[in-house]
């Protein structure tokens, strides 16, 4: 169930927001300033956050910026000035959508899951196995929030593992795996060097690997968690 934090004073527009979304299943949080919204968020997994600029106590562009400095969470924000300098403000500051008062509600709901479909899309772009994550866009690893250089054939290596995971593959089907654009097999010592390398780089012991184990006589396998 998504949840939603709904930062906005007009009390009315509030529960209005807050209707239509409960209508839709979604879990719904209202915070009136500033502070409630910071120490509701500092405290609690939210899914997305409506955010209106003018608050009481203070400008929501402000606590924006600070989220992005922490979090990638979805942010819409809700502006009764239509002046182009404040849109180009909030979305300098982080903010993923920009809506203009007044609007309609249908409206708002459409910029919403907009917003989480591109969230969706993105997040499937990244695989997550054996408390690493590989950005199959960006060919990127991390271990936790640090990046792991790797190789070219390291990231392919990586992805079929990963996208076999739990599984033993035999040494024909990884080198099969890594087939290059002109046809031909990588080298047979290819594999036993990167996978020497791969657990220098990803095992907390490689001389005891608990990620990419090796099953003697068959393959090897890698190991989800």
């Amino acid at each position: 169930m998504t949840h939603m934090l709904i930062i906005e004073d007009d009390e009315n527009l509030m529960r209005g927001i807050a209707f239509a979304f409960e209508k839709d299943g979604y879990t719904i949080t209202k915070a009136a300033t500033l502070k409630e919204g910071r120490i509701f968020f500092e405290q609690n997994t939210v899914d997305i956050i409506i955010l209106d600029v003018g608050l009481p106590d203070g400008n929501g562009i402000d606590l924006c910026n600070d989220i992005r400095k922490k979090s990638n969470i979805p942010i819409i924000m809700l502006t009764a000035c239509d002046m182009e300098t404040d849109e180009v403000s909030g979305f300098a500051a982080g903010a993923d959508d920009y809506v203009t008062k007044p609007f309609s509600l249908s409206v708002l709901r459409a910029r919403v899951e907009a917003v989480l479909r591109r969230l969706q899309a993105k997040e499937n772009a990244n695989v997550l196995s054996g408390g690493l994550k590989l950005d199959l866009n960006l060919c990127k690893l991390y271990k936790g929030d640090k990046e792991i250089p790797i190789s070219a054939t390291e990231f392919k290596l990586l992805k079929f593992f990963m996208a076999n995971a739990g599984q033993v593959l035999s040494k024909e089907q990884i080198l099969a795996a890594l087939w290059d654009n002109q046809g031909n097999f990588v080298d047979d010592n290819t594999l036993p060097v990167n996978i020497s390398r791969l657990r220098a780089k990803i095992e907390d012991d490689p001389k005891k690997p608990q990620v990419i184990k090796t099953i003697h006589g068959l393959g090897y396998v890698w190991v989800k968690e």
